[in-house]
């Protein structure tokens, strides 16, 4: 009898779910929208998983009775409370295997750390920072950004941006190429017109203009690049604390970089590094290759009791030769 394996990875923006057998090969893949189910619904959680779900299933040529385990990625799981919640949301997959939940973040790191074990570090629209240890304990971050006092993904890189333009035009700060950007980008006439339409609300700008900021710091903008460089030591503390939770700080874990932010110049890995480097001499940076959803695939593996090191070289192997793409 041949095992199947399910992977979904649930993201704020799009749901990726794929299904594999015991060698790793990829035999269906399907696509849905957002499932966020914090800023959502748990319903609309539960349909996007099983939309994307069922693609995969008709591609595979299967019938969910026959999957021997799932594994899910869910953005915004992130305490133990919201189990429940969740997994009736998953009633309507009508799955009988067993499953695994994990925040969304773990996936990158089940899929792309070179031992199965080490922390994923998101700087995307939002940021957010897990770990897991050789033994499988967890450690994580609150990700709730400034609410609790996290940041440094791409909507707090744009309140601090703001900050500064502010400060230039009031006069507290001098002149930063920051406002010029920010100018443009809204369509503002001047900088009081920027100020002023920002404080009612008749120019928005959000965490999609964080890339402005790296290119003001790559022009030498002073603002712009002190902002990086606070970005950078922020990331890192939260690198160095998830670690100090699972206790890897002398352990050379990989970290494993997850958004959008660590792909702007310049290098917001590189400020990064120089933030852990002197705590975490032995640790390893790693970017993205795998696609989250093999981790996805990874971690239903694991909860099938197979060997995770062998599977997860397997299914890399084969993500070399042919690319998941959705």
């Amino acid at each position: 009898m041949t095992d199947y394996f399910l992977g979904v990875d649930v993201g704020a923006t799009k749901t990726h779910a794929l299904i594999t057998d015991a060698e790793g090969n990829l035999l269906g893949k399907g696509t849905a929208g957002g499932g966020n189910p914090t800023m959502t619904s748990y319903e609309l959680f539960g349909r996007v998983v099983a939309a994307a779900t069922w693609q995969a299933l008709a591609q595979a040529r299967i019938t969910m009775p026959q999957i021997s385990a799932a594994g899910f990625g869910v953005a915004g799981y992130d305490w133990p409370s919201q189990r429940g919640l969740t997994l009736a949301a998953l009633d309507l997959l009508e799955l009988t295997a067993p499953c695994d939940l994990v925040n969304d973040a773990v996936l990158g790191l089940l899929a792309n750390a070179r031992r199965g074990w080490g922390i994923s570090l998101v700087a995307g629209t939002g940021c957010n920072c897990w770990g897991r240890n050789q033994h499988g304990q967890m450690g994580h971050m609150t990700g709730a950004g400034n609410i609790l006092g996290e940041y440094a993904g791409g909507s707090e890189l744009i309140a601090r941006a703001l900050h500064r333009v502010a400060y230039a035009w009031t006069g507290r700060e001098g002149p930063t190429a920051l406002s010029d950007a920010f100018i443009a980008a809204a369509g503002a006439q001047d900088l009081e017109d920027l100020v002023a339409g920002l404080t009612i609300n008749r120019y928005v700008l959000d965490a999609s203009h964080a890339p402005l900021i790296f290119d003001c710091a790559a022009q030498g903008d002073a603002a712009a690049l002190e902002l990086l460089h606070w970005a950078g030591d922020e990331l890192g503390v939260m690198v160095i604390t998830v670690a100090r939770q699972i206790g890897v700080q002398q352990a050379a874990p990989d970290v494993v970089l997850i958004g959008g932010l660590f792909k702007g110049t310049p290098s917001l890995q590189d400020l990064v590094e120089a933030s852990v480097r002197p705590q975490m001499p032995g640790v390893t940076f790693v970017s993205m290759q795998a696609p989250p959803v093999i981790g996805a695939v990874i971690l239903a593996m694991e909860r099938a009791r197979r060997p995770a090191h062998a599977i997860r070289q397997a299914l890399l192997a084969l993500q070399t030769q042919a690319p998941v793409t959705f």
